[in-house]
């Protein structure tokens, strides 16, 4: 009677089981058919000026968005990589740390038409007779989208690792590979998992530019979502762009439940604190996916291997070792780092400064040095208010992860809106009422950059440690006092990197925002962006390279000179 009792017992937990093995099987299947034949559209023979037929049929969007999914798809794998290699690189190296952080200012103000410019003839002459190679320059447009906000976030948080859990690794002697996945990956993790969701949007924001790709004065549409906005566009039609908008929100929602949510419900054990978080978050796949027998055996076997790794690159000495004493960098070298690097700043200086004399006038520079200084003032005014609106708003979902879990979505969703799709109404409204284009521009700027900062926001209101708001409440600390001395210095590491990637996009939307068209109607404020925007439209090749020149500078003088200082503060200062 026992063992039948035993028997029925181990059924009623393994039945169900089999059965979503069973249902999981035909999923995966359907899925690796669909991204297989996607994977064949974009290996397809193709010549520079062969014409790709795009249709406006809402039929022919499933395969558009299949197509677009796999691009960012791949762009993601790509983004995650570099932002591990670049964190771990910058955060562990004194030396690499001072060329790959203003590397990485460089690269972030470099805008995507930028970038298309200079990638896409090369990716072409790569694969010659052959539509891969127009695909990897919009994968790496995608890319350039994705990445610095993810290697910003990754780096800022290797950077902030509570000291105690630091302590712990060296009284543990834990090597450099044991200690980035038992300590500062599992740290990152719920801020890098934020930053994923807004970089996956970032793409999604600028997958028209990426999609529509203009080199030897033709332009190349790829089959993709993106690419039928920028049509929709051009031919004013506005019931495109509403299935257009309808597809995006399809796609968000099944990212949203297929990808994020479960990685956001699985993070929420890597949460700093003692106690376990009041209202955890949930995920329906994450669940299915724990009850099947596949996925359980498929999860043991990464753990498995990642465990061996661990033990192969163990620290082979105990701290009592003389291989145990930090080795300082030899004054020699460290100069000749040092000198390495002023030389390839003044070479590159030289350059310039021979490029502009030779193509541009000193006069010209003097005018886009101008128009920067007006986009300048646009996008800190624009930062500052969003930081206004919405650092309240993201600490409050964060610190309530019910409304967290119903909002993210919705957060999702607005960040990846296109501003492009707005121009309709913003064109018709400015020309209806007669206002101001440099003043009611400005918005646009910002529309798809704001939500940084909330996702930064709400990631790190959400890793709070609940020990330290019930401290908070025992204190009665509340109005501003509570967010002088609790809120802000805990979401301030947070606040920054989203800043400072909202900074970084708002200058790169401001090439698509000062410079408005909507079909034949074309709208232009005063600014660096919609000089860039002018001087591409008219193929004036040498003062592109001055406005991205430009461009470059000024992203890179206000993170020295503000966001990096502000950095300093949040490693020193301003985190738990």
């Amino acid at each position: 009677m026992q063992n039948e009792q035993r028997f029925f017992a181990r059924a009623a937990v393994e039945s169900p089981v089999n059965r979503w093995d069973w249902a999981l099987l035909p999923v995966v299947l359907a899925t690796l058919v669909l991204l297989a034949y996607a994977a064949m559209g974009m290996s397809r023979p193709f010549h520079l000026g062969d014409p790709i037929a795009l249709s406006l049929d809402p039929g022919q969007l499933p395969y558009y968005f299949l197509r677009t999914t796999l691009r960012m798809a791949l762009a993601m794998v790509a983004s995650l990589l570099f932002a591990g290699l670049f964190a771990v690189l910058a955060a562990k190296n004194a030396a690499a740390e001072r060329v790959l952080v203003p590397l990485l200012d460089i690269l972030q103000s470099i805008p995507i038409l930028g970038f298309l410019s200079i990638t896409v003839t090369g990716f072409i002459a790569l694969f010659p007779g052959n539509l891969f190679g127009v695909e990897c320059a919009a994968i790496f447009a995608i890319f350039t989208s994705q990445a610095w906000n993810m290697a910003f976030s990754l780096y800022q948080s290797l950077r902030t690792v509570p000291a105690e859990l630091q302590e712990a690794a060296r009284v543990f002697q834990l090597s450099g590979w044991q200690r980035f996945w038992r300590l500062e990956l599992p740290f990152a993790m719920p801020g890098l998992l934020w930053n994923m969701m807004m970089s996956m949007s970032g793409g999604w924001f600028f997958v028209v530019a990426s999609e529509a790709i203009s080199v030897s004065h033709q332009s190349i549409k790829l089959p993709g979502v993106g690419s039928y906005i920028a049509l929709a566009i051009e031919a004013r039609d506005l019931g495109a762009i509403g299935w257009a908008i309808a597809c995006m929100l399809g796609a968000i929602l099944l990212y949203d439940q297929l990808l994020f949510r479960p990685l956001v419900a699985w993070a929420d054990k890597f949460r700093f604190e003692e106690g376990g978080s009041g209202a955890a978050p949930q995920s329906w796949l994450l669940t299915w996916l724990r009850r099947t027998r596949g996925t359980q055996a498929l999860g043991a076997w990464g753990v498995k291997q990642l465990e061996r790794t661990l033990v192969l690159f163990h620290r082979r000495h105990d701290g009592t070792s003389i291989r145990a004493r930090p080795r300082a960098t030899t004054w020699p070298v460290q100069r000749a780092w040092d000198a390495l690097i002023a030389a390839v700043v003044l070479y590159a200086l030289w350059s310039l400064l021979r490029f502009v004399h030779a193509e541009v006038g000193w006069a010209e520079v003097g005018h886009v040095l101008w128009l920067g200084c007006l986009t300048l003032l646009r996008v800190s005014v624009l930062i500052a208010l969003a930081a206004v609106v919405w650092v309240p708003v993201g600490v409050w979902i964060g610190m309530n992860p019910r409304w967290s879990g119903r909002l993210q979505a919705v957060a999702q969703f607005l960040a990846a809106f296109p501003a492009n799709l707005l121009f309709q109404v913003v064109v018709m409204a400015l020309v209806h009422w007669h206002l101001n284009p440099n003043i009611w521009l400005s918005p646009l700027m910002v529309f798809g950059t704001q939500w940084y900062i909330l996702f930064n926001v709400i990631a790190g209101a959400s890793s709070i440690p609940t020990e330290l708001r019930f401290a908070a409440q025992n204190l009665g600390l509340s109005g501003w006092l509570k967010w002088r001395r609790f809120l802000l210095p805990a979401v301030f590491p947070s606040f920054v990197t989203g800043a400072l990637t909202a900074s970084g996009g708002s200058w790169n939307a401001s090439i698509v925002s000062e410079y408005v068209t909507w079909g034949d109607t074309t709208l232009q404020a005063q600014g660096l962006g919609s000089y860039i925007a002018h001087m591409t439209a008219v193929g004036d090749f040498p003062r592109i390279a001055l406005g991205i020149g430009v461009m470059c500078l000024f992203v890179m003088g206000l993170n020295h000179l503000v966001w990096r200082r502000l950095y300093r503060m949040a490693e020193d200062r301003m985190h738990f």
